[in-house]
């Protein structure tokens, strides 16, 4: 938790020297700092994966959804960090985007944001049939504003014109 907690400060830090040119001494900084949260993490990933059986055993470690979330991060942040070290290129740069998911690892550590989450995940589907509901009432009084108020303000426009011709 403290790892996930100073990675997430360090991400937050990272905003503020974006602008920076590589070669910078803040910016190779935070290179090294992320290169070493990335072990730390991928040697927290081999500890689970060896204690708990990778996936073959019902407890192991990718029948887990929350362990699947870890593991795709880990993965990501370990080719990201591969592919701009050797290969210079801005398309590999957009994997730094995945690293904002690392915060997300604090769900898969807490057993009450777990239960949260899942119950945030399950009220998906009905949230999506009230948007429909309201969005056919919506609907609804579109059409009767439009069938109410059809030309009314189209008046106004005709006037201004009429009035302009005058002149």
């Amino acid at each position: 938790m403290i790892l996930i907690a100073l990675n997430s400060v360090k991400l937050a830090a990272d905003t503020y020297f974006v602008q920076r040119p590589d070669t910078d001494l803040i910016k190779r900084v935070i290179f090294m700092v992320d290169d070493c949260f990335n072990i730390l993490f991928t040697i927290e990933c081999l500890i689970k994966c060896l204690s708990l059986g990778f996936f073959l055993d019902n407890g192991s470690y990718l029948r887990d959804n929350w362990n699947r979330l870890d593991f795709f991060i880990v993965v990501t942040s370990l080719t990201d960090m591969m592919l701009t070290k050797y290969i210079d290129a801005d398309v590999f740069k957009i994997l730094r985007l995945l690293r904002t998911l690392r915060p997300l690892r604090v769900i898969s550590h807490n057993a009450s944001m777990k239960m949260i989450v899942a119950a945030l995940f399950e009220s998906v589907g009905s949230i999506f049939n009230v948007m429909i509901v309201v969005m056919m009432v919506w609907l609804m009084f579109a059409i009767l504003a439009i069938n109410l108020l059809a030309g009314k303000s189209f008046y106004c426009s005709i006037e201004m014109y009429k009035n302009k011709d005058k002149h």
